[in-house]
Order: C-alpha cells, then structure tokens, then sequence
C-alpha cells in the first residue's frame, strides 16, 4: 500500500492509500505522494506546491479587531496609572486604538505605539 494524490485541475483533490493495481486501473490521475503533500496542493508541472487562500475582508478586519482589543487589554494598566512615563501620548494611543477601525486607515494602517 501506498499513498497517492488524486489529481483534478492541476489541484490535489483526495489522498488515497492504495495498492499500484489499484492505482493502475484508477479513471483519475494519481500521484504517488509522501506525508508533506495534502488536499488542496496545486500540481503543475510534475511538482506539487501550496499557495495558501487568500483571506478575505472580513478575516482581515476581525484579525485587526483582534489584535486592536489586545493592544488596549495590554495598556489598560497605564490608562489607571496616573504617574505612568508618557502617559498623555499612551492615552491618546488608546483613543486611536478605539477610533481605528471607523477610518480610512483601516484595516491596513495600525495606529502606532508611543515611545
């Protein structure tokens, strides 16, 4: 037994463990593959490569909504900290942080950290 990649469209469709009289009399095309191949690989060319999908809006704004929340739960503490170096710029970070995404800028521009 071994493993092979069914091919449809330049594009690894199933992986199948099969014997090679099995594999020899298959309708589909089939690759012989190692652990390193899977669903959804591109095969062009007698090489297999993978382009991961493209992310689409909404994945990349709740990435960003993501990583803005963090960002404010991480300076939270400054926020309650009323000697805190630089606290004015933090807070004003913060406030940035909030509006970010209902401008222009996002999701691709982050609002930057003070020094």
């Amino acid at each position: 037994m071994a493993r092979y990649a069914i091919i449809e469209n330049n594009k690894v469709i199933n992986i199948i463990e099969a014997d090679a009289d099995f594999v020899e009399n298959y309708e589909k095309e089939t690759v012989l593959v190692d652990e390193n191949v899977s669903i959804g690989y591109d095969y062009i060319d007698g090489e297999f490569s993978y382009t991961p999908p493209a992310k689409t809006n909404e994945e990349i704004e709740q990435e960003a909504i993501h990583w803005r929340n963090l960002e404010l739960m991480s300076t939270d503490y400054i926020a309650q900290t009323p000697d805190y170096p630089n606290r004015d710029a933090w807070i004003t970070y913060r406030q940035e942080l909030r509006d970010w995404p209902s401008t222009a800028d996002f999701p691709e521009t982050k609002p930057s950290k003070p020094e």
